[in-house]
């Protein structure tokens, strides 16, 4: 449903363009939950997410404990430039549970170790 969605950033969730499916999930979930631009943004690019949650003092690195709703964000080269993003849905016994919109062309729950090194950090929202 998300690549139907109405007003998004156009590139977002055309699956021909550059954009991250990742990313267009995240905001359709907050745009039916009501937090769109509230506690999640509407973006396109992973480092924009990244920049909105910085920009508002609401980031944690990879080392915090992720509460249920915080968002997650990954970057899988390791190489200091997110690339993905996804919703924590819970955090236990140092795994984190996520539900990611494009995740083996899937949205599906993933499990990470807290600490991962493929986890860039956080943004966290209270």
């Amino acid at each position: 449903k998300s690549k139907l969605w109405p007003g998004t950033v156009a590139h977002a969730c055309n699956p021909s363009t550059l954009g991250d499916q990742g990313t267009c999930f995240v905001s359709w979930v907050a745009y039916q939950s009501g937090d769109l631009d509230v506690t999640i943004p509407k973006f396109a690019a992973v480092v924009d997410g990244v920049k909105w949650y910085k920009d508002k003092g609401q980031w944690q690195d990879r080392r915090y404990i992720p509460k249920s709703g915080d968002i997650i964000f990954f970057d899988w080269e390791v190489d200091g430039t997110p690339d993905h993003v996804g919703i924590v849905e819970k955090s236990e016994n140092g795994i984190v549970y996520t539900i990611e919109g494009n995740s083996n062309d899937q949205c599906r729950q993933n499990t990470y170790v807290i600490d991962s090194k493929v986890v860039y950090g956080y943004g966290v929202i209270n």
